[in-house]
């Protein structure tokens, strides 16, 4: 994939992100003002705060995006199903799902992608997308493939890298595997310690779609200054 070149498409790709557990309202709002400013692709918001970001974001082109079993992926598969539903009704349009880790490293790969097509299914019944975080740090490299075999073959729309709540995030190797793995038709993204425009340029020339951040005004200054090389000149990171 070509690294894009305008601010615009690099906006595009930011899923513009507030997950941890103290965010206010105040914070959320300023979040989607951000993503107005700077026409991210989405925020990415707990379940809690998505109907005043959907309010805040009625008639633009910004989405909203929500996590559902999140972060440790150990939710019932009914709960997770009935948490989708409930994020889409209150105006989620995109969905965020950490898949039973747990269970996948039990061999247990069939509930894997049960548990996984259980969303995906409510998440597009209710008009969103699904994209399905597999934690890369904690798997093997056979359990990354497995993984993100199991989110394709149940209908994901993104296989995701990372919550950012774990030992590390995103890595262009992962990135790349995925890649491998997917083939061209399903998207992945990059998500957890992608702080600068240097490492979104390397999660995207390794093969991602989507760049979860809370870095994404400073991304955007970044290729402002012109200091960058590979956008329109350098170098060159918020957790998520």
């Amino acid at each position: 994939m070509i690294m894009p070149l305008t601010e615009s498409e690099i906006a595009r790709l930011i899923d513009h992100t507030l997950l941890k557990a103290d965010a206010t309202r105040d914070e959320i709002h300023k979040l989607c003002e951000e993503a107005l400013q700077f026409q991210f692709a989405s925020v990415c918001v707990n379940p809690w705060n998505v109907a005043q970001a959907a309010e805040l974001l009625r008639g633009s082109t910004v989405k909203v995006c929500t996590v559902v079993g999140f972060p440790l992926g150990a939710t019932l598969p009914e709960v997770k199903v009935f948490e989708a539903q409930k994020s889409s009704e209150r105006g989620a349009q995109e969905i965020d799902m950490v898949i039973n880790i747990g269970a996948l490293k039990s061999g247990l790969l069939d509930a894997v992608q049960a548990d996984i097509h259980g969303v995906v299914k409510a998440s597009h019944q209710g008009g969103a997308l699904c994209k399905v975080i597999i934690e890369t740090c904690l798997l093997t490299r056979d359990e990354k493939i497995q993984s993100s075999l199991a989110a394709k073959n149940a209908g994901a729309d993104f296989v995701k890298t990372s919550t950012g709540f774990s030992t590390a995030g995103a890595s262009p190797d992962d990135v790349r595997l995925i890649r491998e793995t997917i083939g061209a038709d399903t998207g992945i993204k990059a998500a957890g310690g992608v702080r600068t425009l240097e490492d979104l340029q390397k999660m995207v020339e390794a093969g991602a779609t989507r760049i979860g951040a809370s870095a994404g005004v400073k991304i955007i200054q970044q290729l402002r200054s012109g200091k960058i090389a590979g956008a329109s000149g350098a170098s060159s990171g918020d957790k998520y």
